[in-house]
């Protein structure tokens, strides 16, 4: 990824479009002003059974503007870029911060934040959006006809999706910002039905794959058609497979499953938006209040997290120069040697937990949305163990790839089901096991943790579908981890047996 001078852009037609905007909105009275102005195109393919499942490409453009008017917010957005468009949009955006005044509790106070004027690019090996959607085809075709050689799979499925987005940021401190952002996903998975049941396997991950802040560099990595038999070969075996059983005993994650557990219950709960309750109603709220910060344990000794944005934690779905307050992102730890240590914060609210400035995480879903504090990447850091010390146990279950989840609206209790699972015995891959399923409590399942692999099995996960907010919005968030093992775990339950 790069960092180019400002004296590099050669998009003054839109940077007017902006610029209008953000004067309007001050003449009509706004005391503090910022204007989102953004253009993306997509791409989404999906294959099913042989046949073309989805074939679409979209392209979007608009402008989302919010100000600060008597100490209230208020927020408008276009897709008129005309003069008179944008105009009337910011003078909606003022008015509705005057009509929240009759309902203000307090005024809205921003924390500093000096003003970045960069344009941002992130690498891009090979333009996705360069390759024929005819080849593009072809593989997914090529991947689903592989899954359907093994008799047993009913239904095989294969996507590809591609996202360019380039956004303009200004606002009336003086900055000026502009960052392109290109992501690729694309997976496979096959069902199995039979004997009354399904069965199904994903690769490299279930709900569409892996997802990164790259090119179709990504997709030629992942080697689809190299997996697709083995992974069709599983889905089938599992009919023959014993049942999970039901028991407490060692509990072993691989990195996927891994990235899900830390999304929904590290990353959710420490939005500080949840906990100070101005996100409530989807989702819910959050454990971690306030006085936890500092003093909770977390976790075990060996857990560290961090909630890290920046161009070093890797091409993540969150990666990126600055979020949309105008705030570079940054690297904040979560939890340090297992004890809670920070929250994801934004402008507004950096000062509820005394900082002076925000972490960097408010991020919007399209210009036609208000920015909400969002995870950026909240990794799993990775620990000192071998592969082989973390399966060293003399029994435990291992289990691969999210294929349900549950947690309540605090964040706390939880249960999580697998594709596939492998009872462990004496450090060696046993009976494999179908219907997985284990369950706990978000603070005990961490101190449970007693096991993490080094960095060589650490992989950086995509989840390209985070919803939060109403109207809903949907994003993509970032997720490190290596397999790990946690010890006293309630496994079973989910199923009858």
């Amino acid at each position: 990824m790069r960092l180019i001078a400002p004296s590099g852009v050669q998009w003054w037609g839109v940077k007017e479009i902006a610029t209008r905007a953000l004067d309007a909105a001050l003449v009509f009275g706004a005391h503090y002003a910022d204007v989102r102005l953004i253009h993306s195109k997509d791409r989404i393919l999906s294959t099913k059974n042989g046949t073309l499942g989805q074939v679409s490409a979209s392209e979007s453009a608009g402008i989302g503007i919010r100000v600060i008017v008597n100490g209230c917010w208020g927020f408008a957005a276009t897709d008129d870029l005309s003069h008179g468009g944008v105009e009337a949009c910011a003078r909606l955006a003022v008015d509705i911060a005057n009509a929240s005044a009759a309902a203000r509790k307090y005024a809205v106070e921003l924390a500093p934040e000096p003003p970045a004027r960069v344009v941002w690019v992130s690498d891009c090996g090979i333009d996705p959006f360069a390759i024929p959607v005819e080849k593009q085809i072809e593989l997914l075709l090529a991947a689903d006809a592989e899954m359907r050689r093994e008799k047993g799979v009913t239904l095989a499925e294969g996507s590809l999706e591609m996202v360019k987005s380039r956004q303009i940021f200004l606002n009336s401190e003086g900055a000026d910002i502009d960052q392109t952002r290109t992501t690729t996903g694309c997976g496979i998975n096959c069902h199995a039905f039979g004997e009354g049941e399904i069965q199904k396997r994903s690769y490299p991950n279930s709900f569409g794959g892996q997802y990164q802040l790259r090119g179709w560099e990504l997709v030629e990595e992942l080697d689809l058609l190299r997996h697709a038999p083995r992974i069709a070969s599983e889905c089938v075996a599992l009919h023959s497979a014993d049942q999970c059983p039901e028991l407490t005993t060692n509990l072993i994650l691989d990195s996927a499953q891994l990235g899900l557990q830390i999304h929904e219950s590290i990353g959710h709960p420490i939005e500080l938006d949840r906990v100070l309750g101005s996100e409530a109603n989807y989702a819910g709220m959050s454990f971690l209040t306030l006085d936890k910060l500092n003093h909770l344990r977390y976790g075990s000794e060996i857990v560290n997290a961090a909630c890290d944005g920046t161009l070093a934690h890797g091409p993540g779905l969150g990666t990126i120069a600055f979020d949309d307050e105008g705030v570079a992102a940054q690297r904040v730890d979560i939890i340090r040697d297992g004890q809670f240590r920070g929250y994801m914060s934004s402008r507004e609210t950096a000062g509820a937990i005394g900082e002076k400035r925000s972490n960097g995480t408010m991020r919007a879903a399209g210009w036609h949305r208000l920015p909400l504090i969002r995870m950026t990447n909240v990794s799993l850091e990775p620990g000192e163990s071998t592969l082989e010390e973390v399966f060293g146990v003399d029994h435990g279950i291992y289990m691969e790839t999210n294929r349900s989840w549950s947690i309540d609206d605090k964040r706390y209790n939880f249960q999580f089901g697998c594709e596939i699972a492998w009872e462990i015995k004496n450090g060696k891959r046993g009976r494999m096991l179908k219907n997985p399923t284990y369950s706990g409590i978000t603070t005990e399942f961490w101190n449970s943790c007693s096991a993490i692999a080094n960095r060589d099995h650490w992989t950086l996960w995509g989840v390209p579908n985070c919803g939060k907010g109403q109207p809903e919005q949907v994003m993509g968030t970032g997720h490190g981890a290596s397999p790990s093992r946690f010890a006293n775990i309630k496994i079973g339950g989910g199923y009858e047996c």
